[in-house]
C-alpha cells in the first residue's frame, strides 16, 4: 500500500465519502489500489505521493485542464495576481474584462455573473430564471450538480435522474416540499418535453446541449421554438461542453441561442471560475433576488480565465482537442474490431468514452485500469482530451491497450477475469462508503 492509499484510509475517517468530489473517489477507478493523491502535475503527467510518474489518459482534473496541467502562461497570470493581491475592499477589474470577453464571444448575451463552481453556477442560473419567469417548475435534461433544486427530481422516484449521468442519487436531506418542482425529460425526446410543458406550469427548461449523443430531428431548434412560444426561459448548461469544440459554447455549432448559458471546468484551466451569461431581460432579474458570495470576488479565478481564453484563442485549442479526440475514438474502434470485441462509444470528441457491450463491463474496466496503472498510465474508459495529448504520448497508450484487448477477447471466450483482479470492482455510480 503506497502513501496515497494510506492517506486515503485516514481520509475516510475524517471526510464523509473520503473525498470532496465523488468523481475522484478511488473506488470509481480502482478500489484499494488507486494512488488517490498527487504531489505534482504538469502537461498530461501526474506524480503520486511516492514520486511515481503517470501519464494521465483519464479525466484530466475532471475536464478542467484542456490546456494541460500547469500551463505556463495561465500560471504566470495567476502568480502575478498573487503578488499583486487576491482580495481587497475593491472588486477586481478582471471580472469586467472576463464578462466583456464572454459577451463578445456570445453576441446574443448581454450580461454575466461569475461564481467558482459548476454547482453554484447551476443554482444561480435557476434562481435567476425562476425570478425572471415568475414560475417554480423546471424541466431538466442532463446533469446539473448537487443542489436541492436538482436532486428534488428524485423525490418520490429515485430513478428519475438515473439516465442523467449518475444513477443511485438519494435525495436524502432534500425537503419533501420540493417534490414535483423539477421534472426530467430525455434527450432527443421532444414529445416528452412537450407533454411536460402541456401538463405543468413550466417556467424554465434547463439542459445540456449534448452529453453522450448529438441532437436528432432538429431537437435543439424545436426546444428553442417551444420555449419562445410558451415564454419559458431556456438555459444551456455548458459547464462541461464549453470551449471543447468551439471557442465558447457548443450551442454555437448548432446555431441555437438560449436565454442563459453557463461555463465552467475548462474556462480557468484548473483554477476555480464559472460564468453565467444571459439576455439582459432575464439576467436583470438577479437584482430582484439575493445572489451574493464573498469569494466570488476573489481575483485568481477571473485572472486565470482571462489568460486561458487568450491562450485558447491563439492556439485554437478546441480544434486540437477535437481532432485528437476523434483520432482516439477511431483507434478504440479499430482495436475493438481487431480483437472482435463489441464496444459502444459516447461523448464529444474531446470528452470521449466507451463501454464494453458485456455484462462484465465493470470488471473489464477495472482490469484495464489496474493493468495500465502498472504500466504508468491513469486510464478508465473515458478521456478528457487536452492539448498535451500528443501523438507520441498516445502511441504508448494504444500499444498497451492493444495488449489488454487480447485479454478482453479471452474473457469473452470464457476465461474468468475475476482471478486476475487484485481488488474489488470499480463503482459504476453513486454508492455510500462504509
Amino acid at each position: 500500500m503506497g502513501k496515497g492509499q494510506e492517506l486515503y484510509k485516514k481520509a475516510k475517517n475524517l471526510i464523509p465519502g473520503g473525498t470532496m468530489l465523488l468523481s475522484k473517489r478511488p473506488e470509481m477507478f480502482l478500489p484499494d489500489q488507486w494512488p488517490a493523491y498527487f504531489s505534482k502535475a504538469k502537461g498530461c503527467k501526474v506524480w503520486d505521493l511516492d514520486g511515481k510518474e503517470y501519464i494521465d489518459v483519464c479525466i484530466m482534473g475532471i475536464g478542467t485542464n484542456s490546456l494541460g496541467y500547469g500551463n505556463e502562461e495561465v500560471d504566470e497570470a495567476v502568480m502575478q495576481t498573487v503578488k499583486s493581491g487576491n482580495m481587497s475592499t475593491f472588486s477586481c477589474p478582471e471580472e469586467v474584462y472576463l464578462a466583456e470577453k464572454l459577451v463578445e464571444l456570445h453576441p446574443w448575451a448581454d450580461m454575466v455573473r461569475l461564481a467558482r463552481s459548476g454547482g453554484e453556477a447551476n443554482a444561480i442560473a435557476i434562481r435567476i430564471a425562476r425570478a425572471a419567469s415568475g414560475k417554480d417548475k423546471v424541466a431538466i435534461c442532463g446533469y446539473h450538480g448537487w443542489h436541492d433544486w436538482y436532486l428534488s427530481a428524485n423525490l418520490g422516484d429515485e430513478q428519475n435522474l438515473a439516465g442523467h449521468l449518475l444513477p443511485g442519487l438519494d435525495p436524502a436531506g432534500v425537503p419533501q416540499a420540493l417534490k414535483g418542482t423539477v421534472l426530467p425529460f430525455n434527450y432527443n425526446n421532444f414529445q416528452e418535453l412537450l407533454d411536460l410543458v402541456n401538463n405543468h406550469d413550466i417556467g424554465v427548461i434547463k439542459m445540456e446541449v449534448v452529453r453522450n449523443m448529438g441532437p436528432e430531428d432538429n431537437f435543439l431548434h424545436k426546444v428553442r421554438q417551444l420555449a419562445t412560444e410558451r415564454n419559458i426561459v431556456l438555459i444551456f448548461d455548458e459547464c462541461t461542453s464549453g470551449f471543447r469544440q468551439t471557442f465558447g459554447g457548443l450551442h454555437k455549432m448548432y446555431g441555437v441561442e438560449p436565454d442563459m448559458a453557463m461555463f465552467g471546468k475548462a474556462l480557468g484551466n484548473g483554477y476555480a471560475i464559472t460564468a453565467i451569461i444571459g439576455r439582459r431581460e432575464v439576467m436583470e432579474a438577479a437584482q430582484k433576488t439575493f445572489i451574493s458570495s464573498t469569494f466570488w470576488t476573489e481575483r485568481i479565478g477571473p485572472s486565470a480565465a482571462v489568460a486561458t481564453l487568450k491562450v485558447m484563442e491563439r492556439i485554437k485549442s478546441w480544434d486540437t482537442i477535437t481532432e485528437t479526440g476523434n483520432k482516439i475514438k477511431i483507434q478504440w474502434q479499430q482495436l475493438a474490431e481487431k480483437h472482435d470485441i463489441s464496444i459502444t462509444q459516447w461523448g464529444l470528441p474531446a470528452l470521449a468514452g466507451f463501454s464494453f457491450n458485456s455484462p462484465n463491463n465493470l470488471a473489464y474496466k477495472t482490469f484495464i485500469t489496474q493493468e495500465m496503472l502498472g504500466k504508468g498510465y491513469l486510464v478508465g474508459n473515458s478521456i478528457y482530451v487536452c492539448t498535451e495529448h500528443t501523438p507520441e504520448v498516445l502511441a504508448g497508450y494504444y500499444h498497451e491497450l492493444d495488449n489488454l484487448f487480447t485479454y478482453i477477447r479471452e474473457f469473452e471466450d470464457g476465461r474468468d477475469v475475476m482471478p486476475l483482479l487484485k481488488g474489488p470492482l470499480c463503482h459504476g455510480g453513486f454508492k455510500r462508503l462504509n
